[in-house]
């Protein structure tokens, strides 16, 4: 599964290559030009680190930032600054930020800072989660059922633990695509509907027992994975 990264920088060009050289680097990136379109992304999609510059139009980088931090948003968040006094820095740190990196910055400097918090991220992320008679093991990326291993794609397998990290809650397609996909690919309109049924064909064959009643479809809303049966019936 792709690392997922929010930009929320209002130089084009700057973002323009910010977005370009984390892609390059293998992270799915999305990009916002202003605070509150920021602030909607992070809100929204659930991002492994939120890279932040502080001047911004509509609102400013460190209210944004306090406004995730006073409404629970952990994400990990990297300011970038223009700012370089010692009271910035800490200003920014003690606002709730996670690290901070002056402009003009090398782009290997921020991509070995991205690098340690997605560390971080995927550090306190549970590495097993067990959900009816699925395993999931989050750091080997594996699937299994009585420890027989199933064999998942890539895509296959982000889809199923993104609904076992939201297990007996709805998570609507757009939802998922946001999750597995960056933002500029192209997604046909049946995608998420064809890798469910694809999963669920082989989970069949593995010999799992209502297989509909474990990925429930909320027909008009999305999927949802069950951790016990009961629980299909009451969400």
């Amino acid at each position: 599964m792709l690392m997922r990264v929010l930009v929320v920088e209002d130089s084009a060009r700057l973002r323009t290559s910010l977005t370009d050289g984390l892609r390059k680097a293998g992270y799915a990136v999305d990009a916002a030009a202003d605070g509150r379109d920021g602030l909607i992304h992070a809100r929204t999609t659930e991002y492994d680190v939120i890279v932040l510059d502080l001047m911004l139009p509509e609102i400013d980088g460190l209210t944004v930032l306090q406004t995730l931090r006073s409404t629970g948003i952990a994400t990990p968040v990297l300011i970038l600054s223009a700012r370089d006094r010692t009271e910035h820095r800490v200003q920014g740190l003690r606002a709730g930020a996670d690290d901070y990196l002056v402009k003009p910055f090398d782009f290997e400097e921020l991509l070995a800072r991205i690098e340690v918090l997605c560390r971080r991220t995927r550090d306190i992320s549970r590495s097993s989660i067990s959900c009816g008679p699925l395993k999931l093991d989050t750091s080997a990326k594996r699937v299994s059922i009585q420890d027989m291993p199933i064999e998942l794609t890539r895509r296959e397998y982000s889809v199923i633990e993104y609904l076992a990290l939201s297990r007996d809650r709805t998570v609507s397609r757009a939802e998922l695509e946001e999750h597995i996909y960056d933002e500029n690919q192209q997604v046909w309109s049946n995608a998420i509907d064809s890798t469910i049924a694809a999963i669920r064909r082989k989970l069949l064959n593995a010999g799992v027992e209502n297989v509909s009643q474990l990925i429930v479809t909320r027909r008009g809303f999305g999927y949802m994975l069950a951790s016990q049966q009961e629980n299909a019936d009451k969400r």
